[in-house]
């Protein structure tokens, strides 16, 4: 889709890595889509950005275009009720169902739509029609033990084949889904679905990871106990433990049935999403069918190009909401790969050699993936056949130059690198790459279309070219239907459309470009405010991992209230083999600041650590590592089983007690 152009070296930040070809508008889904509005709807687009401006000047025109653009199946009499945020109230006359939408018709009963690997079982493809024959039975399963519209129904699951069929089923009968991975301990699971109360619970008895089996028994037995709204549990086999008193996954299975999808409203709840909870208990945003479906349909066939010749492997776990969009894929009838495990092993380019045995065309992987396969020197392009890779996806935090670069010496100047930046609470991008726009590096390409979306200062103005508070000022469909149990929306409100009534702010740091170009900087409740500087975590740490010696970082400003200046202190991670002396690394690392930063936002202390707490999602704990170094308990700022390495903060925790004591 695209012609790489060659790089400066060293990468910098804004450095063209490729652009459009010159076929977009009929080589790509966006460019066929722009030329279809062109022929049906009497517009005259020549570019993205005039086809996004008019995207969100016009948003009922463009919403109800995709509905007839991807053939939805239903049919509406208004698109939109008003632009209120919130409440703004889409397709209020119209019915469908997701789960329709996803499992295909017959003619692609034939067509692989997923392929599982696993460390813990056998590698397994199944077909459309196959899929169409599991949730099938599934449905009728779920039928038999009483779900119906408006229960809800949980899994503490991994990323396998059972649980998307679980959850189409789910879906089909108008029930609300909400999905938990293994390595969740069990004060996580009763802390999220304690509080969206499951009719069923889908359950194994443990996980494999790496060469190890992690025997949950004792949690399940934890979680059952807990949650008393659960008058079934369904035993998903999965290596060595069993669950006791449970229904199991082939006894649900057992009986044939017809594929019947209940038609609900377009902002019925689909499914709920929790927030990390590293403080307080996890929000549960409620998604509804239509807008999951309608923005997926645009993210993924538009956005991301992929389409029926298209097989996506994103590395995510059923916790987060990439899993969502993964899934998603079989909406433009991709295939898709599912990995359960383990990324980085038994070797570091484990999730590069599943993309090339899979027979990927699309990859999705962390930014800090890209950091770690690069430092280690590894050349995955050498080594695996990756040439059905024509793109590459990442999400969680800002790609630098050199990351970007990295993937394109690894795969190759046709492969078209998409970055993009949204979260759970919208279940989407709000801004991202496509085969329309440039790349540059260390950049997001652009808006999403349909996004309304730019920067305000502290006083609500719009700014551009610095950094300022991400906002959206136009509702999109896939904006949450609520937060559960929020009755009177207070909650909602005061989360997302404060403090500026009508514009959701989305809680990130960012700065647009003069070429429309997007530098996410980070939360905006985890700045670095120094003598009126304002700079984003993410640019911090930008500087800070480039250095070969840095395997991760994390920074908290400690503010002192007499004179504002404070402690910046840095925590680092050095990279495996890295040999130089604290002290010249600790200074490396502040002349690169000084120079590439600001002088302000050199760190006045330097400590290294053997690992930064992070969620299990990936996000490191900035808030909560500052709270811990003002003496906060490491257990009262943050769910200990919402880690990775609850040692992590523990460690951290010492270090802030020893200096407390003086």
């Amino acid at each position: 889709m695209t012609d790489a152009l060659p790089p400066t070296q060293p990468t910098l930040l804004g450095d063209v890595l490729f652009e459009p070809t010159a076929d977009w508008r009929t080589s790509s889904n966006v460019g066929r889509y722009m030329m279809w509005l062109n022929e049906t709807r009497g517009t005259s687009f020549t570019t993205h950005h005039e086809l996004w401006q008019w995207s969100t000047d016009n948003i009922e025109a463009f919403w109800s275009s995709l509905w007839d653009h991807f053939g939805v199946q239903g049919t509406y009499d208004r698109v939109l009720l008003s632009r209120d945020m919130p409440g703004a109230k889409w397709f209020p006359d119209s019915s469908l169902n997701y789960a329709a939408h996803m499992v295909g018709a017959d003619a692609d009963n034939d067509r692989v739509a997923l392929t599982s690997y696993s460390q813990t079982r056998a590698t397994e493809s199944i077909t459309f029609g196959e899929l169409r024959g599991r949730v099938a039975r599934a449905r009728v399963g779920l039928q038999r033990l009483g779900v119906v519209h408006g229960d809800r129904v949980a899994a503490y699951l991994p990323n396998i084949s059972e649980t998307l069929v679980a959850f189409l089923a789910v879906a089909s009968l108008g029930a609300t889904w909400a999905s938990l991975p293994p390595e969740f301990g069990a004060k996580s699971v009763i802390d999220r679905l304690g509080q969206i109360g499951p009719k069923v619970l889908f359950m194994s008895g443990g996980y494999g990871y790496r060469d190890r089996y992690i025997d949950r028994g004792a949690d399940v037995a934890e979680i059952r106990a807990a949650l008393t709204t659960v008058e079934h549990v369904v035993h998903v086999p999965y290596g060595l433990a069993e669950v006791e008193d449970s229904i199991e996954w082939v006894e649900l299975l057992a009986n044939d049935g017809p594929l019947e999808f209940d038609l609900v409203p377009f902002d019925y709840p689909l499914y709920i999403l929790f927030t990390s909870g590293t403080t307080g208990l996890p929000k549960p945003i409620v998604h509804g069918h239509g807008g999951v479906l309608l923005e997926h349909l645009k993210w993924l066939g538009l956005g991301m190009d992929l389409g029926p010749e298209s097989r996506l492997l994103w590395y995510t776990t059923t916790g987060w909401m990439m899993w969502n969009a993964l899934i998603s894929a079989l909406l433009v009838r991709s295939s898709i790969v599912l990995v359960d495990g383990d990324s980085a092993w038994p070797a570091t380019d484990e999730l590069w050699r599943l993309a090339s045995v899979s027979g990927a065309t699309m990859l999705g992987m962390s930014p800090g993936y890209v950091a770690a396969c690069r430092k280690a020197g590894l050349a995955p392009g050498a080594v695996h056949d990756l040439s059905r890779l024509v793109s590459i996806g990442t999400s969680g935090a800002p790609l630098s130059p050199d990351g970007a670069n990295y993937l394109y010496d690894q795969v190759g100047p046709r492969m078209l690198l998409n970055n993009c930046s949204g979260g759970t609470d919208i279940c989407t991008a709000l801004v991202g790459g496509s085969p329309a726009l440039p790349v540059y590096a260390g950049e997001i390409a652009g808006p999403c279309l349909g996004v309304s979306v730019t920067t305000f200062d502290e006083d609500g103005r719009e700014v551009l070219g610095s950094v300022g508070e991400l906002v959206v000022t136009r509702p999109m469909p896939s904006m949450p239907v609520g937060i559960l149990n929020d009755h009177d929306g207070s909650r909602y409100a005061a989360t997302y459309f404060e403090p500026w009534p009508a514009v959701w702010r989305q809680g990130d740091w960012a700065e647009v470009t003069d070429r429309g170009s997007f530098l996410i900087s980070g939360r905006s409740d985890a700045t670095l405010n120094r003598g009126g500087v304002r700079v984003g975590t993410a640019e911090l740490y930008a500087v800070v991992e480039a250095l070969d010696a840095v395997a991760d970082s994390l920074a908290v400003h400690l503010e002192d209230a007499a004179d504002g200046a404070g402690e910046l202190i840095l925590f680092v991670v050095r990279a495996p083999g890295a040999t130089v002396a604290h002290v010249e690394l600790a200074d490396q690392i502040r002349r690169n600041l000084r120079r590439q930063l600001s002088p302000r936002h050199a760190p006045d202390t330097v400590i290294e650590v053997a690992a930064i707490p992070r969620t299990l999602s990936g996000k490191k704990l900035e808030s909560p590592v500052k709270k811990v170094m003002r003496g906060a308990d490491p257990d009262k700022v943050a769910s200990r089983q919402s880690l990775v390495d609850p040692a992590a903060l523990d460690a951290i925790a010492a270090i802030a007690a020893r200096r407390l004591r003086g």
